[in-house]
């Protein structure tokens, strides 16, 4: 217990000490201690835990309980404040719910589950430690560098990094918490710091549309904190105690609405359709935010908690609805990331569509579809984490996240280069994380034999195609070198020796993750699968030899792509039917017409841009999700 405890006091301390000290230096120093610490402390967690089950703690603390009411009253004040200051009024009608609803638990029910552990430590929640700890801390490291460089380029944002490192290390405490804890009132109060830290974050430069879209973040997040405390009312009035533990082995018949409202709440925290959009509107934060937010915890919260009720979910019309919202997330979420070529909003769609097909295997609720949500999780943290931090770099060299304007990079920025080639690679090729969880995920909706197994798998299939379409196009424009001017300028010096660790870190684990997925399945996966539903997801070990040939060759991809020199490269005029001109860019057209030639992607914007796709799968999720609630009262 003394370990979990530390991990939340780690960031607690850190946050603490990064609003209070002014010197950058003494800063950037307590940054990477606490990066080292929590890595640390993750990892003997996880030795010291290895070959041990479940381990519940009891920490009864009526001084506690109340200490949180009165920080979530202290919330509530502020969030009405600032809701009548800027005029948004959902965000007050929302938090005034929320708080009269944990108002009247506190009178009603205060004390109800002071008998129960209050902490648990199991081997799902030493991965999510892994990755809040070691993930979270390298996007801090990173932050250093790129906190610098972002006040450089826009003079008019007033710097408040000490706000800035506060809120990160709040943020992260609260992670912790919502992982390790087992009563429900304390898990959701973690769960609500969450969305204020993501409110504060997304709202740091304080310009109109960072405003707005914080604001969408909070109150669509503080909806799902409306459901999650109906949850906990729910449960305890009708005799269930308001743990994890009791949650996920009582009835189903009894706990199926709770079960509900924790998984909605668990939809808007993880963007799911039709709460997709506050995760677009959160592309407007620095980078570090973006990353933060996609990789270690927000998003991977909302996933998090519903994967933890897939025994309840499982062989059950709720678990069904909630499979074909993630599913319909997963389809359009990809149909959207092919039309954009802003690099940020690729990698936002990209999430929402992971994450929905993390929800879809969810939903389904076998060990099999748990074995894979569970890999995603570890194989999206790391890969989309490393692409976040890379466009953050790329827009700070560059001045543009467009894909458009990445010509070059292979030249202007080799080494960035190739890390963003392994993030992309660690997306969709095979044997990246990403594929192998695919793979996983198709096993088990077959295996699942459900009526809904046929329309996943098509669901799927296409989602999967279009994913490898939109990540080729940007590997493409990435890697095409056409002009001498750029060779000659390169941008790698410019880039913080911060920044370069923490993205060369994220680089080597998306290999190393990769590698030890075996290693990772048997020692914490399986496990964990094991004591929840007494079976395992079975690798055939017989791959294991040509999945190391397969990650050898793959290797080798980017290390073909690293420039020993300038003189490696050789230009040659592309060839144009012949008619080019000496420059090399400009052709005869016909009508004796100089043309100017242009290296562009497809978008498909007719079929899939606009808001018209996003709207059908609004439209599409939002009726599935009233169904949610319909079939969880049969």
């Amino acid at each position: 217990m003394e370990l979990v405890l530390l991990l939340i006091a780690v960031p607690l301390i850190s946050a603490i000490l990064a609003a209070v000290v002014r010197l950058h230096s003494i800063r950037n120093i307590i940054i990477r201690a606490s990066f080292v610490l929590m890595s640390l402390i993750s990892i003997y967690l996880l030795v010291t835990m290895l070959k041990s089950d479940t381990v519940y703690f009891t920490f009864n603390s009526d001084l506690i309980s109340k200490t949180m009411f009165v920080i979530e009253a202290a919330i509530a004040v502020f969030i009405i404040c600032l809701g009548i200051k800027y005029r948004k009024f959902l965000a007050i009608v929302f938090v005034t719910i929320q708080f009269s609803l944990l108002s009247w638990y506190e009178y009603k029910f205060s004390g109800h589950s002071d008998d129960l552990p209050s902490f648990f430590i199991d081997k799902f929640s030493i991965i999510m430690a892994l990755i809040i700890g070691i993930i979270g801390g390298l996007i801090c490291i990173y932050a250093i560098g790129y906190m610098k460089d972002y006040h450089a380029r826009h003079a008019e944002i007033k710097d408040r990094q000490p706000v800035f490192f506060f809120i990160v290390y709040v943020f992260l405490a609260a992670m912790f918490g919502i992982v390790f804890l087992n009563k429900l009132p304390w898990l959701f109060f973690c769960w609500e710091i969450t969305t204020l830290c993501s409110f504060l974050l997304i709202g740091y430069s304080r310009t109109r549309e960072a405003t707005d879209n914080a604001f969408l973040a909070l109150t669509m997040n503080l909806a799902g904190g409306v459901a999650f405390a109906l949850a906990i009312i729910w449960l305890a009035s009708s005799g269930v105690e308001p743990c994890l533990s009791e949650l996920i082995k009582s009835p189903k018949g009894t706990v199926m609405i709770p079960v509900a409202l924790i998984c909605f709440a668990g939809m808007t925290k993880s963007a799911q359709l039709p709460f997709s959009s506050w995760l677009l509107g959160a592309m407007v934060a620095p980078t570090p935010t973006s990353a933060l937010l996609h990789s270690s915890t927000m998003v991977k919260a909302g996933v998090y908690i519903i994967i933890r009720l897939c025994p309840q979910l499982n062989h059950t019309l709720t678990g069904s609805m909630l499979s074909l919202i993630g599913a319909v997330t997963f389809l359009f979420g990809a149909f959207i990331a092919v039309s954009q070529s802003n690099a940020k909003k690729i990698l936002a769609w990209s999430t929402v569509s992971n994450l929905g097909l993390i929800v879809a295997c969810a939903g389904i609720g076998t060990w099999e579809t748990v074995w894979a949500a569970i890999f995603l999780i570890i194989f999206h943290a790391v890969a989309k984490s490393l692409m976040f931090l890379c466009v953050g770099t790329v827009e700070n060299r560059i001045g543009s996240r467009d894909l458009e304007d990445m010509d070059n990079i292979i030249v202007r920025l080799p080494k960035l280069a190739v890390m963003m080639i392994i993030g992309i690679s660690g997306m969709f090729v095979a044997p990246f994380g990403m594929l192998i969880s695919k793979w996983a995920a198709i096993r088990a909706f077959v295996d699942a034999n459900r009526i809904l197994s046929p329309i996943l798998l098509i669901i799927l299939a296409y989602g999967s195609a279009v994913t490898v379409l939109f990540w080729s196009k940007w590997i493409g424009k990435m890697t095409s070198a056409y002009t001498h001017r750029t060779a000659r300028d390169p941008m790698e010096d410019e880039i913080s020796a911060d920044e370069n660790f923490s993205q060369m870190v994220h680089a080597v684990l998306t290999v190393c993750v990769c590698i030890m997925f075996p290693l990772i399945s048997t020692a914490l996966v399986e496990p964990y699968i094991i004591s929840i539903y007494g079976h395992s997801f079975d690798i055939n070990r017989s791959n294991f030899v040509i999945t190391g040939i397969m990650v050898a060759l793959v290797i080798l991809l980017p290390a073909i792509s690293v420039p020993r020199h300038k003189s490696h490269f050789r230009y040659a005029a592309p060839y144009m039917s012949g008619r080019n001109e000496y420059t090399g860019r400009i052709f005869d057209g016909s009508m004796e017409t100089k043309k100017q030639l242009e290296l562009r992607n497809y978008y498909l914007g007719r079929v899939f841009g606009g808001k018209k796709t996003e709207k059908i799968g609004t439209v599409l999720a939002a009726c599935l999700t009233i169904l949610l609630f319909g079939v969880s009262l049969i």
